[in-house]
Parts: C-alpha cells; sequence; structure tokens
C-alpha cells in the first residue's frame, strides 16, 4: 500500500477548488464544544472517509396544505399528498408544476414518496407569472429542464421558454419569431436542433354562420419551428389556412365580446416519419401535418375525422397527443372543455392505423380513487416496462400504472385551487450550482441541525460541522438524509455550525490528505461555500 500524501491544511481556496459543499454558517447562543479528533477509515476500493459519529435524522413533515422549511424560508410549495404508494415503480423521478393554490408556485421536481426535490418559487397567488410544462428534454446532447415562463392571458400563455442545465441555471430562453408571443402550450426540442413551439393569433371573418358577428374576431393556432442557433423561424403553421372554422366545437357564444378561439391549439410532437402530430382541443382533433407544406395530412377525431374509431377511441377536448415509436399514440382525453361531453378524463392508448384509416383503443387509463374530470391540460407518458404515467391537469393530480394497467402511485397537489399543467416522471442527475443551506436551533446543551440542498439528487449522508469561530470547524458527525429537508439531532452545541454532502467531503479531503486536525480550516473566512457534485 502507498503512503498517504502528506497532510495539508484545507483552505477556502482549497474547498472551493475541490467543491466541497459547505452551507451557511450559523451562531447560536451557548458555549462551544471541543472538537474530538477522529481516525480516518478507509473502503474496499482505496477511497478515504472519516470514521465520524452517526447522528440520528428525520425528514421534515408538512402538517398543512404548504410546505415550510427551516433551511430554505423561501420555500413554500404545495404539499404533495400520496393515496397510493405500492411497490414495484418506474425509476426517476417526478416533473410538474404548481400554478395555482396556496403558498408559492413554480417548476418542482418530486420523488416517488412525493418528497420535494427541486422547486423554483417564481411566483405567488397574487403575481401575473406562471410556470407550465416541466420536463427534461435535451439540448446539445445534454439533458436539460425546460418549461414556459410567462403570463396566462385568456387560457393562453405570453412569454418565454426557459431551457436550464442540470446544475440549475439557465442557459437560454426559446422566444417566438414573426412577430408571434411565446405560448405555454407546448415546447419542443428536436434531435435537428430546433423548437416546436405554440403561439396565437387574432383574425376577422365572418362569423355569422356560426353564431357570431358578420365580422368577428377568432382566434388561430400557429406552429413555429425555431431553429435554436440562430433564433430564426424555420417553419410556420396556421390553424385557419389549414381547418376551417366550422370543425369548431367551442360554442361562440361563450368568448361574449372576446375573440372565438375555435382551435386552441395545445401540443405538437415529431411524427415517426419526420411530420408533425398537432393537437387542436376545441376542435376534438389531432392533424398530421406535412413539412414544409403545412398541408395536412388526415385527420384523428373531430367532425372531418380521416379515421373510424373503434369503441372507447373518441376523444374530446384533448391534450398531450403523441405518437411513439412503434405507431401507438397516447390521449389525455379531458372530456370537458367549454361544457362537459364525458363523464370523466381519461388516458388513452390508442393503435392507429394509418393503411386501413381506422383507430382502436388498446387501454383507457381512468384514475384509480374516483373519476376525475380535468376541464383542461393533462398528459399521458409511455414508460419503460409496459408502466404509464398520467397527469391529470387542473386537477393537479398524478397517477403512475404498471404493466398490468393496475395504479401503484397516486398522488396529489394539496391545498384549495391547486393546479398543475402537465406530470412526467424522467430519470435526472440535478448537481446545484448554489450550496447547499443549514439552519440551526440550540437546546440546552444540544442543538438541531435543518439540512437542504435544493435540486440535489446525490447526497445520501450529511457531515455536520461545528466549532466556536466560522474559520475554525471540525466534523461532528455523520446524518442520513431524509427527505428534501433533513432534521439531525447534534448531542453537543457549537457557536457556527455548516452541512456538507458526506461524499463529497470525504473524497475532497482525502484527494489532499487531510486529517480531522486540519478540518479546522473547511470553511475559513466564509459564511458560506461551494456546491458539488459527484
Amino acid at each position: 500500500m502507498g503512503r498517504r500524501p502528506a497532510e495539508q491544511p484545507l483552505t477556502r481556496r482549497r474547498v472551493l477548488g475541490v467543491g466541497i459543499a459547505a452551507a451557511a454558517a450559523f451562531s447560536i447562543n451557548g458555549n462551544p464544544q471541543l472538537r474530538a479528533g477522529v481516525p480516518w477509515a478507509r473502503r474496499r476500493g482505496g477511497v478515504a472517509r472519516l470514521r465520524l459519529p452517526q447522528l440520528a435524522s428525520t425528514g421534515t413533515v408538512a402538517t398543512g396544505a404548504v410546505q415550510r422549511f427551516r433551511s430554505r424560508p423561501d420555500l413554500a410549495p404545495s404539499a404533495v399528498v400520496l393515496d397510493i404508494a405500492k411497490p414495484g415503480l418506474d425509476s426517476g423521478l417526478i416533473f410538474m408544476d404548481s400554478h395555482g393554490g396556496p403558498g408559492a408556485q413554480g417548476p418542482m421536481i418530486i420523488d416517488s414518496a412525493g418528497q420535494l426535490v427541486w422547486f423554483n418559487p417564481i411566483s405567488t397567488p397574487r403575481s401575473s407569472t406562471r410556470a407550465f410544462n416541466l420536463r427534461v428534454q435535451y439540448w446539445r446532447g445534454k439533458p436539460v429542464l425546460t418549461w414556459f415562463d410567462g403570463a396566462v392571458v385568456d387560457e393562453h400563455g405570453a412569454g418565454t421558454d426557459v431551457v436550464m442545465d442540470a446544475s440549475y441555471k439557465e442557459i437560454a430562453r426559446v422566444r417566438a419569431g414573426n412577430g408571434y408571443v411565446d405560448d405555454l402550450h407546448a415546447f419542443y426540442l428536436t434531435p435537428q436542433g430546433t423548437a416546436l413551439i405554440t403561439s396565437y393569433g387574432v383574425a376577422s371573418a365572418d362569423l355569422s354562420a356560426y353564431g357570431g358577428k358578420a365580422n368577428g374576431e377568432y382566434v388561430y393556432g400557429v406552429c413555429q419551428e425555431i431553429d435554436l442557433s440562430s433564433g430564426k423561424v424555420v417553419f410556420e403553421w396556421r390553424s385557419d389556412q389549414h381547418v376551417g372554422l366550422g370543425e369548431s366545437y367551442a360554442p361562440i357564444s361563450r368568448y361574449g365580446s372576446n375573440p372565438w378561439d375555435y382551435f386552441h391549439i395545445n401540443s405538437i410532437c415529431l411524427a415517426r416519419d419526420g411530420n408533425l402530430i398537432i393537437s387542436g382541443r376545441n376542435t376534438w382533433g389531432a392533424y398530421k401535418v406535412e413539412r414544409p407544406s403545412g398541408a395536412v395530412l388526415w385527420r384523428l377525431g373531430g367532425k372531418k375525422s380521416d379515421f373510424t374509431l373503434g369503441p372507447g377511441a373518441h376523444f374530446a377536448w384533448q391534450h398531450d397527443v403523441t405518437e411513439h415509436a412503434d405507431g401507438s399514440f397516447t390521449v389525455f382525453d379531458n372530456g370537458a372543455g367549454d361544457y362537459r361531453s364525458e363523464p370523466q378524463s381519461r388516458g388513452l392508448l390508442l393503435k392507429v392505423d394509418e393503411h386501413t384509416h381506422h383507430a382502436t383503443l388498446t387501454h383507457a387509463y381512468l384514475h384509480p380513487r374516483a373519476p376525475l374530470q380535468a376541464g383542461a391540460l393533462g398528459s399521458v407518458e409511455l414508460l419503460p416496462g409496459g408502466h404509464a404515467f398520467v397527469g391529470w391537469g387542473l386537477e393537479a393530480a398524478f397517477t403512475e400504472y404498471g404493466a398490468d394497467r393496475t395504479a401503484l402511485l397516486d398522488g396529489h397537489l394539496a391545498g384549495p385551487g391547486a393546479q398543475s399543467y402537465r406530470a412526467f416522471r424522467c430519470l435526472w442527475a440535478g448537481t446545484p450550482a448554489d450550496p447547499p443551506t443549514a439552519a440551526v436551533v440550540g437546546h440546552g446543551g444540544t442543538m438541531t441541525v435543518y439540512a437542504s440542498w435544493n435540486g440535489a439528487t446525490t447526497v445520501q449522508d450529511w457531515v455536520v460541522l461545528g466549532g466556536d469561530h466560522h474559520g475554525a470547524l471540525s466534523a461532528l458527525g455523520t446524518a442520513k438524509r431524509q427527505g428534501f429537508e433533513t432534521v439531525i439531532q447534534v448531542p453537543r452545541r457549537a457557536a457556527f455550525v455548516a452541512v456538507a454532502q458526506e461524499r463529497s467531503f470525504t473524497r475532497a479531503a482525502a484527494r489532499l490528505g487531510v486529517s480531522q486536525s486540519a478540518l479546522s480550516q473547511t470553511i475559513a473566512g466564509s459564511r458560506r461555500g461551494s456546491g458539488f457534485a459527484c
């Protein structure tokens, strides 16, 4: 066995260089405790770590409709309630948004236990900014988070689409071109380095045949393909140039003096042959659109369907029409919109035969506890191994179904008025650029430490450090991570406290050959350290 490198101080400069995830240091009342020396141990394979006392830990538990964290009082998302939780779930995290209800609102990631992983509080109930459609996509070969950021105006969006990397740093914003404003409904990154987005426009026509004015205004849907390098529009499609006003199921009388939203574009996906599948909620139809001509190759559903629909294969006011690699289609069948047309919303799996022009229902995913009627929004995702994941739109609920179609997981956002757009399960490794945070409460000769790291997905254990000076902290023990915020009981007090991810802490120290006594310099001269991910 080779000799261990000579010990050297772990100064602030070295901390930043190796990336130890030290959090803010907090001073609490009471006498500081003496630091106890802790020897090194070595794992098999030569990975060094410190042999530290194990500290008791629990997780912060939501007691109402809004989650509260001592270490992150700026985060106050809706609580997540799980009604069904069975084994056998697919891997990955759950991606959704909160854009209604109590507490702060924004894009959020949770785990299969309903515990928060990441939350970006971009709005409050009184502000106009909202987040919609959080999901994992790929930007230049790397996984990223994307979502719509903006205001909601007459059921449309007015904002931009955000691209954020795995460190939770914004790397791009995509905007509509040709004078249009980016809408909330769809943002799809293609393998060709483009983005497919939705937008809207207003035009006028003789609407008297539909119960409107002779020179009335209507809203048409727009699909744009944006080159991500230049920001230029490389393809544009308008619904009113290809889909007649008479195909709408939306009563014009409902809109009063507002323009009639006859089409309501709400999803775009790439077809297997490179063309587009576009959904129009208010025409109850999905359209295969040829690129680059924009011609409608066929209609699925609606008044002029080119397909016959088998029993149960119909849909109305739908969202998230997606073609999959095997030729199957998924559709979130809302069954309600401007009026109720079905008794409950459903997640549909359809077999669509483009040769015989017949669509067959393979399966309808119903809410497992009670019929839900989502008046808008919603999604259906197919997962590996035959699983499916359904987001119940305005009902702010999500369900995972196993290969045998039984519900393995069902949950919802708590509180009156809670709303979400879509829900997805995706693989994700978050490595926050920001450091973890901590809060401390003293109890006589002991203290409770609250540790969290918004967005981190690799933390398994925390190291708690303490000392009588912010520049002289030693490791007091390790604690098992428990949910978003870990509540750690420390049987001694310290004037200053910090936390670090255990794996980052031990690897960095081992790389520098640092002894326990040298750790007194861990966050010297700083109340905050740096983020680190393995």
